[in-house]
């Protein structure tokens, strides 16, 4: 069995209904599994005495066996999916409250207070948000989208402000954007190509704030009817739509 550790975990209450956590996930592999491992790592045995003791240690294989596609795929979902539930756990027991989680259908909730839950994973990194009040978005995104993703993806009035930009602000805000689009497909379950085709271009002049450096949470409206608020989190690589 692979046990999952977070480490830099970071807890943010954003209003007095709704808090997040991000973390980075992290395998901790136990020697007695070595045989199953999902990549080039095994335990070489050093004897140190023939009858009563012996050591564990862990070196490079010269040879791995590698994972197909389709294995690493499944390997990372499954480290993914342990992660955000494990790093909800941490949440609620710095919140002091004491509940499971109820997967069951859309939007998440926690089972006895019905409080809202979302995740977002991306790569080692994962983060999940709570809301007392109602459905939220979270999403975290350690990679730039390409400008051939944007303009396929995006609506024809983004991509031509984003075209406007300089590169650092294209790249930066291209991204937030796309996080933007995620949070909300989460909250209404947008299909994906309805939700990445939305027109968010009101709120870039917001967003290239996020170019300034910024300990504490980035909160704006988010613009619209239902009156939303967005909270960038630039050294989480985080947005937050509660």
């Amino acid at each position: 069995m692979q046990n999952l550790i977070l480490r830099r975990s970071h807890y943010t209450q954003l209003d007095p209904m709704t808090w997040c956590a991000t973390a980075q996930v992290r395998l901790q592999l136990q020697s007695s599994l070595w045989g199953n491992l999902p990549w080039p790592l095994a335990p070489s045995i050093a004897f140190i005495d023939s009858i009563t003791l012996y050591n564990f240690y862990w070196q490079l294989q010269s040879n791995p066996i590698p994972l197909t596609v389709p294995e690493h795929a499944r390997y990372k979902r499954q480290q993914q999916r342990s992660g955000v539930r494990l790093l909800l756990q941490q949440l609620l027991a710095e919140l002091s409250i004491v509940d499971t989680l109820d997967d069951s259908q859309f939007p998440y909730r926690l089972m006895n207070s019905r409080h809202y839950v979302c995740f977002s994973h991306s790569a080692n990194k994962v983060a999940v948000v709570i809301s007392t009040q109602r459905a939220v978005g979270i999403d975290i995104e350690t990679h730039n989208i390409t400008r051939h993703v944007t303009q396929r993806f995006y609506h024809s009035t983004e991509t031509t402000t984003l075209n406007e930009l300089s590169l650092q602000q294209r790249d930066i805000t291209a991204k937030w954007l796309w996080q933007i689009k995620e949070s909300f497909i989460k909250i209404y379950q947008y299909k994906l190509a309805q939700g990445l085709g939305m027109n968010y271009s009101p709120l870039i002049a917001d967003l290239i704030i996020s170019l300034e450096p910024a300990n504490s949470p980035l909160v704006f409206p988010s613009r619209n009817e239902c009156n939303y608020q967005i909270a960038l989190l630039p050294q989480q690589q985080t947005i937050i739509i509660f």
